[in-house]
């Protein structure tokens, strides 16, 4: 087993994979249909393991994303099936789930939180909010269909397992009678949207595998973001709290966008583990 993957680690690390031990270990244990902590004890591959290992490396070798190759993506708790045609979640969201974890514990209990999540694409943040917080009234909106096959099919599964149902929304974050009945009662709204700007370079994984219309907000990023805002302004009660995820290029633009809609307060950068800018967070005033 450790000379099967040291090999690949080693071919994963000549095509410029940017992780290629972890996921030589992550393709093995996929394999073998164990927890990757558990490889080591599974000292041997049969032959028909090896050739499937095998292939599975020469595709992460050409840059095929291993959340493809394995057909899950984690967020929180749960494991989210992803492929092609919607966007991989990324570790750095895990900071934004926790940070609506810890809001929604401020919350109360005078009633059931309410929760959105906008262009929430495979229903990562939506699900894994549900998941942790049973008592929620989850909201997920995303207007790409075929994205929203893949939040359904997780809603589904999920469900399945016993956790709380989510709504889903087919819709335009940037529509202004989107979810109108909601006006004024949300307490945590999220977001992950579109927000690399136009000019990025990216990693083969991203620039081939993930949809376009999840990566790029125009040319400065902020196309879906700028009037975003006006919904989130629009959903939030009094106190309510907002977190967009934006590229490391705009902290200081997307939080201006809040401070100039006005009826916000608490405007906050967050960076993530890098220290880069990685989301807002803003509290709602009274109009």
């Amino acid at each position: 087993m450790r000379p099967v993957i040291r090999e690949a680690e080693e071919k994963l690390r000549a095509a410029g994979v940017h992780s290629p031990h972890a996921d030589a270990e992550l393709l093995a244990a996929h394999v073998l249909g164990v927890e990757r902590m558990r490889l080591m004890m599974v000292p041997m591959l049969t032959p028909e393991q090896l050739g499937e290992y095998q292939k599975l490396v020469a595709r992460r070798a050409e840059r095929v994303p291993l959340q493809h190759l394995t057909g899950t993506a984690a967020m929180g708790e749960i494991d989210l099936a992803v492929g092609p045609g919607v966007f991989v979640p990324r570790p750095e969201t895990e900071l934004l789930f926790a940070w609506a974890l810890a809001q929604l514990e401020a919350v109360g209990h005078e009633h059931r939180p309410v929760v959105v999540d906008l262009c929430t694409g495979s229903g990562a943040l939506a699900l894994a909010i549900a998941h942790a917080r049973p008592d929620a009234q989850v909201h997920a909106v995303e207007l790409d269909p075929v994205a929203l096959d893949w939040a359904r099919r997780n809603a589904l599964q999920l469900s399945d397992e016993g956790d709380t149902p989510i709504d889903l929304h087919s819709g335009d974050v940037t529509e202004p009678e989107l979810l109108s009945r909601l006006n004024g009662k949300v307490d945590i709204v999220v977001s992950n949207p579109p927000y690399i700007p136009e000019s990025a370079q990216l990693d083969p994984e991203v620039a081939d595998h993930d949809p376009h219309r999840a990566l790029f907000g125009g040319p400065d990023g902020l196309d879906v973001i700028r009037p975003m805002i006006g919904t989130i302004a629009r959903l939030l009660r009094e106190n309510g709290m907002a977190a967009v995820e934006h590229d490391d290029t705009n902290g200081s633009g997307v939080a201006a966008l809040f401070n100039t809609h006005g009826g916000f307060t608490e405007v906050v950068e967050h960076p993530d583990l890098a220290g880069k800018p990685r989301f807002v967070v803003a509290r709602r005033t009274a109009d």
